[in-house]
């Protein structure tokens, strides 16, 4: 993202206590609450609410994002909730930053944003490398065609941001990955009356087979 762009993040997190209502997203939830415990990447974090939600669990994360002051919003909320030694926030633009590859036992993303299709391609394609061998990738967005229809005649829809989950099922290598799925979600009640998009979720979820083929 431009520099822009990640400054009207932070006025747009300084408009309020809290921009989030910090609970989990729902596909987070739903995805790993039967994984066993290890390391997660939680790619694009906001004020922590995913992140939290895994440390609690048990998990040791790293949150990465752009907006310092959503970083510090959620180091907070952390140190708070007795969970500083379980989770790292990272500042860093994840259009630039590579995390290391397999190095996450769950690497999850919602509503990634991107300047355009090729970033975004090669965006997910880092996050895929981070995920350990036996390790589940989840991604979730904004269905592309449901956006494209809510946002109509606002003046502020980007086409580049919105995608479907087979947009990132294409950059995995089949012999690489087992079980991956693909599908439309209803998006949370709660989250759609907070923030007046009803828009569904498309939701990947793939695991990596413990070994390449």
């Amino acid at each position: 993202m431009r520099a822009t762009d990640r400054e009207t993040y932070d006025e747009l997190y300084r408009s309020a206590p809290a921009v989030w209502s910090g609970r989990p997203n729902r596909q987070l939830v739903v995805e790993a609450a039967g994984l066993p415990a290890g390391t997660a990447l939680d790619a694009g974090s906001g004020e922590g609410g995913d992140a939290l939600w895994l440390a609690e669990r048990g998990w040791r994360v790293t949150a990465v994002d752009f907006s310092p002051v959503a970083l510090q919003r959620g180091a907070a909320a952390a140190r708070a909730r007795g969970l500083a030694d379980r989770v790292e926030w990272v500042h860093a633009d994840l259009e630039e930053w590579t995390p290391p590859q397999g190095g996450f036992d769950l690497v999850t993303a919602h509503y990634l944003h991107a300047r355009s299709a090729g970033e975004r391609t090669e965006l997910f394609r880092r996050l895929a490398a981070a995920v350990a061998p036996g390790g589940t990738l989840l991604v979730v967005g904004h269905l592309l065609d449901a956006a494209a229809a809510h946002h109509h005649g606002t003046g502020h829809l980007d086409p580049a941001v919105f995608y479907r989950a087979e947009d990132v099922a294409a950059v995995l290598d089949p012999g690489e990955w087992s079980d991956v799925v693909t599908g439309v979600r209803e998006r949370d009640h709660g989250a759609a009356e907070r923030t007046g998009n009803p828009v569904p979720d498309t939701v990947l979820v793939a695991r990596r087979t413990s070994r390449a083929r």
